[in-house]
């Protein structure tokens, strides 16, 4: 049995024990008790979380965890030494060691992420690699394996570790049932982006809301304002003067925007070539994908690609 344990500390955000479902579905879907979960804390007993309520916690035990998972906070706080010196011994016989959010923090105190890439929540990034220059900080990412390290962003990044996790365990078919019964994406990527064009857009109204999600649904097509217009069901005219007003973009831009995102998660989920991820996404040929990465990335795609598969 794989035995869990989520590292926690008085204000650690609460979100992180969404990770406790994943693994509790993942033993219903392989009709066999495969994980165990234990919260553990340096002096045990209870410690309070993010929304004010307590938790039950175990006392720090190096000798008895398959994995260790470092829980994250809503601010930056530095860790306490016990904590610091319990995972440098752990290292040492531990198969699987991790962090959520800020949780790098302790991680990399302990010196577990030199030379190492990893990830942390968007907001928190730069302050990771100022703090810490011998870690491969990318801040762009949802979550990173790098040998048995494993560090992810924060907030719900937790459920897209937890089921990678899963499925290196017990395959990508329990991990697909596991996600349905959370009722999210199977899994992001671990290089997928930590934003999301939609959310940044922010469209107000259900009628710009429904041209964008037809956009992202026919990447395709040739998506022009009449089209968008159209299922917006609004005048061209109308729909370009409303979609500027509510996205602060004209809707070419936005297009273009939704195109990228598009484009580099086929890059980074599969190994398809230049020319084919410029067809399947809108683009057409290969130097209008590039230029637009230029102007999204300052990278061409080959460099991304590249990256991703290196």
């Amino acid at each position: 049995m794989h035995r869990i344990g989520l590292i926690v500390y008085p204000g650690f955000q609460v979100l992180g024990l969404a990770m406790c479902a994943t693994f509790e579905l993942a033993n219903s879907a392989a009709d066999e008790p495969v994980y165990s979960i234990v919260l553990v804390s340096e002096h045990g007993g209870m410690v309070q979380t993010s929304a004010g309520f307590a938790v039950e916690t175990k006392p720090f035990d190096p000798c008895s965890f398959d994995t260790l998972l470092v829980m994250g906070d809503n601010l930056i706080r530095p860790p306490s030494k016990g904590l610091v010196d319990f995972l440098r011994h752990a290292s040492q016989g531990t198969r699987r060691l991790g962090s959520i959010c800020t949780g790098a923090i302790a991680l990399a105190e302990a010196g577990l992420l030199d030379g190492r890439r990893a990830t942390t929540h968007w907001c928190h990034a730069a302050s990771l690699q100022r703090a810490f220059p011998k870690v491969k900080v990318e801040e762009d990412r949802i979550f990173i394996n790098d040998g048995n390290i494993w560090t992810a962003a924060g907030m719900s990044a937790c459920v897209d570790l937890a089921l990678a996790l899963v499925e290196i365990d017990l395959g990508a078919e329990v991990a697909r049932r596991v996600a349905r019964q959370l009722v999210v994406y199977h899994r992001r990527a671990g290089g997928q982006s930590q934003f999301s064009v939609m959310l940044e857009l922010q469209p107000r109204t259900d009628r710009i809301q429904a041209a964008l999600t037809y956009a992202k649904q026919n990447l395709k097509s040739d998506l022009s304002v009449e089209e968008l217009a159209n299922a917006a069901n609004l005048s061209p005219r109308q729909f370009s003067r409303v979609f500027n007003a509510e996205t602060g973009q004209s809707p070419a831009k936005a297009i273009e925007s939704l195109r990228v995102e598009a484009a580099r998660l086929m890059m980074e989920t599969g190994r398809h070539s230049i020319d084919v991820v410029a067809t399947e996404t809108g683009f057409g040929d290969r130097e209008r994908m590039r230029r637009a990465f230029l102007r999204a990335f300052g990278q061409p795609p080959q460099v991304i690609q590249r990256a991703n598969r290196g």
